[in-house]
C-alpha cells in the first residue's frame, strides 16, 4: 500500500474512535444508572484499531465480530437507532429485538455475524469470503477475535482453508492480552499470535493497534492483499482493555501496576492530541463533532424508547421449521 498517512485520514481515524468511545461511555452510564439492562462487553481502550481497520472498508464488504464487538460495528457503519433499539429488545431493533447485543447483524452495512462463541467467526467469515471469491463480487471479509480464540480448533482450521483457497479474507486478533480473566503468557505458547500464520503459508503481521498510523498501514495493506485475490491475513493487533472482561467484572485479576501503565498509553486522548498537533482540525471543531455524536446518541436512545417490544407472535419467525 503506497498511500501517505495524512493528517485527514488521522481525523477520520480519531472520529470514528470517538464515535466509539462516547457511546462505550454513554452504555456504560446507562448500566449504571438502571435504565439499560443488557449484557455488555465494553471495547474501551479497543477503539482506535476497529477505526484504523473500519477506514479501509467498503459498505459491501463483510464483517464478522464477536460479543465484544460494538466498536467493530461502529467502524463498520451501522446505525444507531437499530444498533440501540437492539440492545433495548424492541421489534426496531437491527435482528427485531430478539437477538440482542451479542447477535447484532445488518446486512445494509455488511455486519453479517456477531457470535457469542469464542473462535466460532472464523469459519462462518470463510464461507462469506468463498461466495464473494465464487461471485467475484470484489469484496473483502474481516474476522475480529480475541487473543483466547487463537486456542480454539476453528482458528486452525479457518487459517488452514483460507490459505488453501487463498480466500479474500482477513483475520484480525484483537490482541487485549486477556482472555477473560487469564493472561495471555498463561494460555498461549507463542509470544505472538501472528507467529501461527507462518504454519498455514500467509502473512502473519504484529501491529501495535492502538497507533493509529501505524494499524492504519498495517490494515491497509491486509485489505488490498484480499481484495487482489492473493489470499487471507493474520493481522494481530496489541491493544488493552481497560474495563473488566464484562460490564460488572471489577477486573482484579489485572495487576495494578499493569494496568497504570497502559493506561498512561490511553490511546483515545494520544489519538486527540495527534490530531490537534497536526492542524487537522480545532479544540471547537472536535467539542462540536462530540455534540454531534451526543445528538445522535439522544436520538437513537429516544427511537428505542419509543419503539414497541416485539409481538408474541414474533417467537415463531426467523427459526427453523420443519419442511412440508
Amino acid at each position: 500500500m503506497n498511500k501517505s498517512f495524512t493528517p485527514a485520514t488521522l481525523l477520520e481515524i480519531y472520529r470514528k474512535g470517538r464515535l466509539i468511545n462516547l457511546i462505550d461511555e454513554r452504555f456504560r452510564g446507562l448500566l449504571r444508572s438502571g435504565r439499560l439492562a443488557a449484557v455488555y462487553y465494553s471495547p474501551r481502550g479497543q477503539e482506535i484499531l476497529a477505526a484504523a481497520m473500519g477506514v479501509h472498508l467498503q459498505q459491501t464488504d463483510y464483517l464478522v465480530t464477536t460479543y465484544r464487538g460494538i466498536h467493530d460495528q461502529l467502524a463498520k457503519g451501522i446505525p444507531l437507532r437499530p444498533l440501540f433499539a437492539e440492545y433495548y429488545a424492541k421489534a426496531t431493533g437491527a435482528c427485531k429485538g430478539k437477538g440482542g447485543p451479542m447477535h447484532i447483524t445488518h446486512p445494509e452495512t455488511g455486519v453479517m455475524v456477531t457470535t457469542g462463541i469464542v473462535g466460532s467467526g472464523l469459519p462462518i467469515a470463510n464461507g462469506l469470503a468463498w461466495a464473494s471469491q465464487l461471485k467475484k463480487d470484489g469484496r473483502v471479509t474481516l474476522v475480529t477475535f480475541g487473543d483466547g480464540a487463537s486456542n480454539i480448533g476453528a482458528f486452525h482450521e479457518a487459517l488452514n482453508m483460507a490459505s488453501l483457497w487463498k480466500l479474500p479474507v482477513i483475520f484480525l486478533c484483537q490482541n487485549n492480552l486477556y482472555g477473560e480473566s487469564s493472561k495471555y503468557a498463561k494460555c498461549t505458547a507463542v509470544d505472538n499470535v501472528a507467529e501461527r500464520a507462518a504454519g498455514y503459508n500467509m502473512p502473519g503481521v504484529t501491529v501495535n493497534g492502538n497507533d493509529p498510523e501505524a494499524m492504519w498501514r498495517a490494515s491497509g495493506e491486509a485489505v488490498a492483499r484480499a481484495r487482489a485475490g492473493e489470499g487471507p491475513t493474520l493481522l494481530e493487533a496489541k491493544t488493552f482493555r481497560f474495563m473488566g472482561h464484562y460490564f460488572g467484572d471489577p477486573g482484579a485479576y489485572i495487576p495494578k501496576e499493569e494496568y497504570d501503565a497502559h493506561l498512561a498509553r490511553d490511546p483515545m486522548p494520544i489519538a486527540r492530541a495527534a490530531v490537534l498537533s497536526s492542524g487537522a482540525a480545532t479544540e471547537a471543531e472536535l467539542a462540536a463533532y462530540d455534540d454531534e455524536v451526543n445528538a445522535k446518541i439522544d436520538d437513537a436512545l429516544q427511537f428505542a424508547a419509543d419503539s414497541p417490544f416485539p409481538d408474541v407472535s414474533e417467537i415463531d419467525i426467523d427459526v427453523y421449521g420443519a419442511a412440508a
